[in-house]
């Protein structure tokens, strides 16, 4: 297998994401800042840059699998909106952000990006967090 067929996860996201685990596609990762309730998923494919780089099963596995996380994240914080986005301007693989939303968080109404500095979890929030992610997505 040539090195150009492996999945690898873009370091911008490694950095800035707690792994919770893997669907069936992709591996969801948690966004280190706690002002929102933010998950990532990113399909454990090679070389994804575009929706369209995907095949049509996967391209619908992964919009259910936004889906479930979003519904998710509306059951576990109560949020008013999720909203969901795939924008890849910073960082170019494949990845879609699944955001709760509640109106008047520090962003609202408008994106999260660029909306003041990240508030990290602390470490004991963040392992309860994960694990209680794990369990309701049925992560691997």
């Amino acid at each position: 297998m040539s090195d150009e067929a492996i999945f690898r996860l873009d370091h911008r996201l490694a950095s800035d994401t707690t792994t919770v685990g893997v669907l069936v596609l992709s591996r969801v990762l948690l966004m280190n800042d706690s002002r929102y309730p933010w998950i990532i998923l990113v399909p454990q494919r090679a070389g994804l840059v575009e929706w369209s780089d995907l095949g049509v099963a996967d391209r619908h596995l992964l919009l259910d699998e936004a889906v479930v996380v979003g519904e998710v994240i509306s059951r576990l914080w109560e949020v008013d909106k999720i909203n969901t986005a795939s924008l890849g301007n910073m960082v170019a693989q494949l990845h879609v952000h699944i955001i709760g939303r509640r109106h008047g968080d520090p962003a609202w109404p408008g994106p999260v990006w660029g909306r003041g500095e990240a508030l990290p979890y602390e470490p004991v929030a963040q392992s309860s967090l994960v694990a209680t992610l794990r369990k309701e997505l049925g992560c691997l």
